[in-house]
């Protein structure tokens, strides 16, 4: 396995559109976890009061050759480079379980629509 896993940490709230475009990118899903930093606020200085607390974790998984566009796509629709906006890391992966790799998504798309529809 060749995959890769993109973890992005940023503020409450701007998860959505970071995710929006890794999707318009091509990749297979992502998920957004909820959480509360607990961060050195004191090497923001002046910024530590506008830096809130909650935060949003993005999981992204990808195949070997989008994980170098999607990693850059996740920081420029992020605006990570800005101090107290967030972060994000790759790592790889050596081993998953559930990512079976002939899995028809559209089918299991349409699928689960139709079970939201009963």
């Amino acid at each position: 396995m060749r995959d890769s896993l993109i973890v992005c940490v940023v503020e409450e709230g701007k998860a959505d559109s970071i995710v929006k475009a890794a999707l318009d990118a091509g990749v297979q899903g992502a998920t957004i976890l909820h959480a509360r930093g607990t961060g050195a606020l004191k090497s923001f200085g002046y910024l530590a009061m506008s830096v809130k607390p909650e935060k949003e974790i993005i999981l992204i998984i990808t195949k070997e050759d989008q994980t170098e566009m999607v990693f850059d796509l996740v920081v420029r629709v992020g605006h990570l480079n800005r101090p107290g906006a967030g972060f994000a890391f790759v790592q790889r992966i050596e081993k998953a379980v559930g990512f079976p790799e002939d899995i028809d998504l559209e089918a299991a798309r349409k699928e689960i629509e139709g079970e939201a529809l009963i």
